[in-house]
């Protein structure tokens, strides 16, 4: 004898809440064609133009997710990179420019020129600063030279050529 399992009932399945998403995934995508699949008229299946039309579409939607995500994980490296570089800023004095708040009832705004020995560097909302010893934050923008600090030891600066041409 046959039994029919009654979770499976349309009634049943009314019931329940389900999680509404605001964007299609390919998984989605891939449900709505076997459905369609599944739910077609036998005597008048899918043209094959059509059909070949949706997978292209799939394979699509598939190849820029893939890159995507690849492309995700290149910017997050490239992130990374720049902290290695701009942690040789580290210790060295700099010459920078920066915009002072308007200190006038013109709204005039005034260049500040100074100079400074980078105490630390933090990625901070994904752009970097340049923290200087005397507690002025910086951005990569705002530095105009890197100045030669007094003569310090040859072979701390010789270790600095390791690995360069």
């Amino acid at each position: 004898m046959t039994t029919i399992d009654t979770s499976l009932l349309y009634s049943s399945l009314q019931n329940q809440t389900r999680e509404v998403k605001n964007n299609l995934d390919k998984d989605d995508f891939l449900k709505l064609l076997l459905t369609q699949l599944q739910n077609q008229d036998p005597t008048s299946p899918m043209d094959d133009t059509d059909f070949i039309a949706q997978m292209a579409t799939f394979s699509s939607l598939e190849q820029m997710t893939n890159m995507n995500t690849t492309l995700e994980s290149f910017v997050n490296s490239q992130n990374q990179n720049l902290l290695i570089t701009y942690s040789q800023f580290v210790g060295q004095e700099v010459t920078y420019h920066k915009l002072a708040n308007p200190d006038n009832e013109g709204g005039n705004t005034e260049v500040v020129e100074g100079k400074g020995v980078v105490k630390s560097i933090q990625f901070v909302n994904e752009s970097v600063k340049f923290i200087l010893e005397d507690g002025t934050i910086l951005e990569p923008a705002n530095i105009s030279s890197i100045n030669q600090l007094s003569e310090g030891n040859n072979l701390a600066e010789a270790s600095r050529l390791i690995g360069k041409q």
